[in-house]
């Protein structure tokens, strides 16, 4: 008996729509991370990229529980001595808020050059509309 292992070529892409409006970052996030990944198929191979693509759309309105939406906070480095820049939760839902989405998703993906790849199929929107219609992205309704 051999083990299955998925060739680049042979891999079937889906194109996925999630909404976020109402869902919970964390859960949301585990759930592209796995997408993307390709974790949701049986043909799934460690090495090999097999995921789909995912088009999340309404991402300001994703919801963080507790009181993180007054203490979480969001660190940059400039790369300079004395160059940490901080970020709150609220400031970057106001200035970028496809970026909480996404830095919870990298943060959920392996620091290789394969998660890399695979971060690159990952489309986030801050509204309902999304360039994606010629793709047909089926919707999936996070549960």
């Amino acid at each position: 008996m051999k083990s299955y292992m998925a060739r680049p070529r042979e891999v079937e892409r889906k194109w996925r729509l999630i909404d976020a409006e109402g869902q919970t970052l964390g859960r949301l996030a585990t759930e592209i991370a796995r997408f993307l990944r390709g974790k949701d198929k049986p043909q799934y191979t460690p090495h090999v990229d097999t995921g789909d693509f995912v088009v999340v759309v309404n991402a300001e309105k994703v919801v963080v529980t507790g009181r993180k939406a007054e203490q979480k906070v969001y660190y940059r480095h400039s790369g300079y001595p004395g160059g940490l820049k901080e970020t709150s939760y609220e400031e970057m839902l106001e200035r970028k808020p496809t970026e909480i989405l996404h830095r919870a998703v990298k943060g959920m993906m392996p620091k290789t050059r394969l998660g890399r790849q695979q971060l690159k199929k990952l489309k986030i929107y801050a509204g309902p509309e999304h360039p994606h219609e010629a793709q047909r992205p089926e919707p999936y309704e996070v549960r």
